[in-house]
């Protein structure tokens, strides 16, 4: 079975981070996978894949449910995960493997239930049965399908009521990729010149809640965020277009944006306080 483990790692390890959406997480997952089958007889197994994978994504279940109670940590408070060979894991390596999955995918997943998120990423991303996942959450087939199917549908988001919605989308689209690129005139151009911009506390973080107006000043802020952007994706909030981000698969800050007749950006609006990001409605923008 330890050769089992070495040779299913890459697709073990797979599994594990898109349910878990963090390296270091998922290679902890790996470790007590393989500490749980090498104390287990696995003598009758016939599938050791298939058996190895439902050990996995049951060790990634409890992980996800005792991360539910952690929700009020602040994201920036939370220290890198040690990796059982020493140190932690690799942000460039992260950020590839985010970019390789989808950092919209990543921020939607971020939302679901444990028992939904594991549902969607079992059936629809690695092809195992309903029966089986149903018998790891102790729930009928029927039930699990269902569960499957409501992820699916935030996965992939629902059109936005308002008409000028690509418009919207292109300008998100447009202000993500300034502030990644560090491009300040780009990102002035796309401000109308009286926007207004509001972060809560948790934001940066202050004692305060952050106001500030006018195109360059915004912008400066934007900038500020460079280092966040990279794990940013425009989403669906609350139906229209934003970005979130989730750093390590856990839902960070979110923006939301008001825009004039004119489509520039009138309104900003930060949140990373943990109740209101919990009472926000995000969904997927287009992601597969």
């Amino acid at each position: 079975m330890a050769l089992r483990i070495e040779r299913d790692r890459p697709r073990l390890r797979a599994v594990a981070y898109r349910i878990l959406g963090s390296l270091s997480e998922a290679d902890d997952a790996l470790q007590d996978a393989w500490l749980r089958a090498d104390r287990a007889d696995t003598s009758d197994v016939a599938n050791p894949s298939g058996w190895l994978t439902t050990v996995v994504a049951r060790v990634c279940l409890n992980m996800l449910r005792a991360r539910a109670g952690r929700r009020e940590d602040p994201l920036d408070d939370v220290a890198p995960v040690p990796r059982p060979g020493g140190g932690s894991a690799d942000p460039e390596e992260e950020a590839q493997l985010a970019d390789s999955v989808g950092i919209a995918l990543l921020i939607v997943l971020d939302t679901l239930g444990p028992a939904e998120r594991l549902a969607f990423v079992l059936h629809d991303m690695f092809d195992v049965p309903f029966d089986d996942i149903a018998a790891l959450l102790g729930k009928t087939p029927a039930a699990t399908r269902q569960l499957a199917s409501r992820a699916r549908r935030r996965v992939r988001g629902v059109p936005a009521p308002e008409a000028d919605t690509p418009r919207r989308r292109r300008a998100v689209d447009a202000y993500l990729a300034a502030t990644r690129g560090g491009d300040f005139d780009a990102l002035v151009s796309l401000l109308h010149p009286d926007v207004v911009l509001r972060a809560d506390a948790a934001v940066v973080p202050t004692p305060e809640p952050v106001v500030m107006s006018g195109r360059e000043p915004v912008a400066r802020g934007a900038m500020a965020s460079m280092a966040r952007a990279r794990s940013a994706a425009v989403v669906l909030v609350d139906g229209v277009p934003g970005i979130a981000t989730a750093a390590h698969g856990r839902l960070g800050v979110v923006l939301r944006f008001t825009f004039g007749g004119d489509g520039l950006i009138t309104g900003i609006d930060v949140a990373a306080e943990p109740e209101r990001l919990a009472a926000l409605d995000l969904t997927g923008a287009g992601v597969s």
